[in-house]
């Protein structure tokens, strides 16, 4: 568990971050597809606040499979791009195929692989067990973050991969 101390010099690392972001650099990755780019990079190089960066400060991150949405850079950060990353420490997330792309949002399909002997997903111990996920964001962006962010995966599978079911 993150100290309150520590947990509010990161809020204020995150808020500087969007506050003072150079208008050059944000001007740049301003579109869809390069804000998505930005944000699996983070999760990618296992770093959740340049992950979180790419998000906006109020962001709802919605995850079909647990039927509710966690609102805000921190709670999204902490409760989602850090649980996964621990759990699962040489994840990797790979966009598949074309992205569907808009001038506000995207939409792509994409496959998630790692092995789980972070955490555990489930229980008392990590499973060690490898996981190959496939799935689909929607994600809408405003500003150059992303305010929306909706995954839809089949935790069935999920659960079967990591050995917690049969």
């Amino acid at each position: 568990m993150q100290s309150p101390l520590k947990s509010l010099f990161t809020l204020l690392a995150l808020l500087a971050t969007f506050c003072f972001a150079p208008t050059a650099q944000a001007a740049a990755k301003a579109d869809p597809l390069s804000i998505v780019h930005a944000y699996m990079d983070g999760w990618n190089k296992h770093d959740p606040n340049l992950a979180a960066m790419n998000l906006d400060f109020d962001v709802e991150y919605y995850d079909a499979t647990v039927g509710e949405s966690q609102f805000g850079v921190v709670p999204a950060r902490d409760n989602v791009i850090k649980f996964f990353i621990a759990a699962l420490p040489d994840l990797k997330w790979k966009m598949v195929g074309e992205p569907v792309v808009s001038k506000d949002s995207i939409a792509f399909r994409w496959v998630f692989t790692g092995t789980n002997t972070g955490i555990p997903f489930e229980g008392t111990k990590p499973t060690g067990k490898a996981i190959s996920l496939n799935g689909l964001s929607l994600i809408r962006v405003k500003n150059g973050h992303i305010v929306y962010q909706g995954d839809f995966y089949d935790a069935l599978t999920l659960k079967k991969q990591l050995g917690l079911i049969k």
